[in-house]
């Protein structure tokens, strides 16, 4: 039975409407991008030891819809869904990223939002179609899974397939690295996740010697204020996209785009945990961890009717220790004021702001796999690497 390839139209305008109780009324554009976003809830329900958690549809919904997603403005991107035997058993997103091409200067491309039933033949089908379409926008390379970009969700889980995702991060059944080799593509770059318990003291070494450093370079730490949180933005996107600028996969961050991922993050950061380091007043590096959502999403299978709302809300807003456990999401220091304490210090008062919140500990990262200065100081602070997220590739 061959593999049949259904588009899915990303552009058309108004494919869906939310009704009043509660409802939502789709499109036939809209019913597609519902079953593509579906394929991930099939694809690991076929999965038995599956532990993935499903996101929210209406915020995957969002996150497809390009009239509010910034990200579309700058890239083109298509969308197939595999059907065999009548069934929906794949989906893959192929991204023209002109944003990567303007700071590289070289023109490659992406492919992501990776799901398969364990069936090289709808593989070979979905990461081929990928390939056509990114060689018809003048690509050379196709590397991911990306979704949408590395400022993203990114990179193939490989181990630790036992243990929940944590938020924002990729999950997949195991089989998915064999399908994607088995088509030809081959690994470019792997990406670390760590964990830091707050039950493991941060060695007194690495406070005294970070707390020493940055009083003699006059780093201060404070919380974000969340009340002037647009303010907060500002002042992380002029850092984010200089500390990030060197790094393997990176694309800076257009203003509009950065906000609309700030506004997110708002809604699951604690002060305590959201800190910014500064040099006579000046902000020189930040440091954003957020609660793990997942735990609370958990079991809801993407939807708050008719009784998920009132558990979010009970795990989130009444029952205050149900999340237990936070990711420390991003991080990053300005060029020129590296290797002055800033980034122990802040992982230092990250630790003792989750140990306030009452978080067993927090997942950190991802990491690149070969950024040993910032591994190595995860390590000295007895962070354990517990996931591997690889990247493939292959040129078109």
């Amino acid at each position: 039975m061959t593999v049949e390839l259904v588009e899915v139209p990303l552009h058309v305008k108004g494919w869906g409407i939310s009704l009043p109780w509660g409802g939502f009324f789709r499109t036939s554009a809209g019913k597609l991008i519902d079953r593509f976003i579906r394929v991930q809830w099939t694809a690991n329900a076929r999965y038995p030891g599956s532990q993935w958690v499903a996101p929210l549809m209406m915020d995957r919904r969002d996150y497809l819809d390009v009239h509010k997603n910034p990200f579309f403005s700058h890239a083109e991107v298509g969308c197939w869904i595999a059907v065999k035997n009548g069934e929906d058993v794949g989906r893959i997103a192929a991204v023209s990223d002109a944003g990567w091409e303007k700071h590289h200067g070289d023109k490659v491309g992406y492919f992501g939002f990776f799901d398969c039933s364990d069936d090289q033949e709808v593989a070979d089908a979905l990461l081929a179609k990928a390939t056509e379409f990114l060689r018809g926008q003048g690509r050379t390379d196709m590397v991911g899974p990306f979704d949408l970009s590395t400022n993203y969700q990114a990179g193939l889980l490989v181990d630790s397939f036992d243990k929940k995702p944590g938020v924002q991060m990729p999950y997949n059944p195991p089989y998915y690295e064999t399908l994607i080799l088995g088509s030809g593509l081959e690994q470019r770059k792997d990406l670390w996740q760590w964990w830091l318990s707050t039950g493991t003291p941060i060695p007194e070494k690495v406070v005294r010697v970070s707390e020493k450093v940055a009083k003699r370079n006059n780093v201060e730490i404070r919380q974000m204020d969340l009340a002037k949180w647009d303010d907060e933005v500002t002042k992380v996107l002029a850092i984010y996209n200089d500390a990030w600028d060197a790094n393997w996969g990176f694309v800076p961050v257009g203003e509009e785009e950065f906000r609309h991922i700030a506004a997110d993050l708002k809604m699951v950061v604690k002060p305590e945990t959201a800190l910014m380091a500064e040099v006579d007043g000046e902000p020189i590096a930040f440091c954003i961890s957020i609660i793990d959502m997942n735990q609370a999403l958990d079991g809801l299978n993407g939807s708050l009717v008719p009784t998920g709302l009132f558990k979010l809300l009970w795990r989130t807003e009444i029952k205050k220790d149900f999340v237990k456990r936070g990711r420390l999401i991003v991080m990053g220091v300005k060029s020129g004021y590296r290797r002055r304490g800033a980034d122990s210090i802040l992982f230092v008062e990250t630790h003792r702001g989750a140990n306030k919140l009452g978080w067993d500990g927090a997942e950190i990262g991802w990491t690149l796999d070969d950024n040993d200065m910032v591994n190595r100081a995860i390590e000295s602070m007895h962070g354990t690497k517990i996931k591997t997220y690889r990247v493939f590739g292959r040129t078109l």
